[in-house]
């Protein structure tokens, strides 16, 4: 396991690295990396930038020299994190977007938190929203799920979640793959969900972990987001659910299409991944196809035929699903 001492991250610090993918998103970026730089934790950042042509990597090296900036030529979507938590020093590391950060103390108590659950994988914030710091209502959802832990868990289990409202213990992380490059981005967050869960990683909403996110308007129109998120979460059922879902799914997505375009078009850009989903495909286990089961059935109707839950801000939470 990769570990930094205090020397390394300086007194007051603690061993969980931020690590920021961003594209395009100059100003916001610079904002987040004043958040997070004002942090008492005084956390390591690590910015991966997506192939952006708005200069953001030379001014974050100019304003912010201690942040370590990864320029990738090519902009490869959510697992560009990826990359950010390989280079990563610490056993632990937190996601932020270019559009949100960490409240005071958080990020001290994920790493307490990890520290005295040692099989705990991933950690799922609570999110405010907006100037006003609004509850998410994802918060909600997480605390009141059907899924069942153990005593000894932090918090509720979790097999959703947001991506820049978590914190990965990152041998977890890398043992489960990172995000998934067939998916890309958005709705990638429920695959490595799965997969942490399929090896035995606790995933757990823990409440008093907080984090900010403050949506930018540089964002992909509503009716594209829905496309792909639609796409993602059928080709999440291809990747790793058995072959009844995998019909049903399909179908379902089918019989939708000729009312709506975008469902057409989500099958479509699925059906061109098949060479990649056959070759990444592998069934989840019994306890982990239970549990799934267990939040499609307590889901509300609209939500199932989704396959996520949408927060605010255009976030998707996939496998948030809980009963009415």
């Amino acid at each position: 396991m990769t570990t930094t001492s205090e020397e390394d991250l300086g007194a007051g610090s603690v061993p969980v690295t931020v690590v920021i993918a961003t594209r395009n998103r100059r100003e916001e970026l610079l904002r987040t990396l004043e958040r997070l730089r004002a942090l008492p934790e005084r956390p390591p950042v690590i910015v991966v930038d997506n192939g952006s042509s708005d200069g953001a990597a030379e001014r974050v090296r100019a304003a912010f020299p201690e942040a370590e900036v990864i320029r990738l030529h090519h902009n490869l979507g959510a697992p560009a994190r990826n990359i950010g938590v390989l280079a990563a020093r610490t056993p632990y590391v937190a996601f932020s977007d270019d559009d949100s950060w960490w409240e005071p103390g958080a990020l001290r108590l994920a790493a307490e938190t990890f520290d005295a659950h040692p099989r705990l994988g991933l950690i799922a914030a609570s999110m405010l929203v907006g100037p006003e710091r609004a509850p998410d209502p994802i918060n909600a959802m997480l605390a009141a799920t059907p899924l069942r832990g153990g005593p000894d868990q932090p918090g509720p289990p979790v097999l959703g979640f947001l991506a820049c409202g978590s914190v990965v213990r990152r041998q977890a992380f890398l043992q489960a793959g990172g995000f998934s490059p067939v998916l890309f981005f958005p709705g990638e967050e429920q695959l490595l969900a799965y997969d942490l869960a399929a090896l035995g990683w606790d995933r757990c909403h823990v409440p008093d972990v907080v984090a900010v996110h403050e949506p930018s308007p540089l964002r992909e129109p509503a009716a594209g987001r829905r496309r792909v998120q639609a796409r993602n979460a059928l080709l999440t059922v291809w990747l790793r659910r058995p072959a009844g879902v995998v019909l049903r799914e399909t179908a379902g997505l089918a019989a939708r299409a000729p009312r709506d375009p975008a469902c057409g078009q989500a099958l479509l850009s699925a059906l061109l991944r098949v060479p990649l989903v056959i070759a990444g495909r592998r069934r989840l286990p019994a306890h982990v196809e239970a549990a799934a089961r267990l939040l499609e059935s307590g889901a509300r109707p609209a939500e199932r035929e989704a396959g996520h839950t949408a927060a605010p801000g255009g976030r998707d939470v996939p496998g948030a699903g809980v009963p009415s």
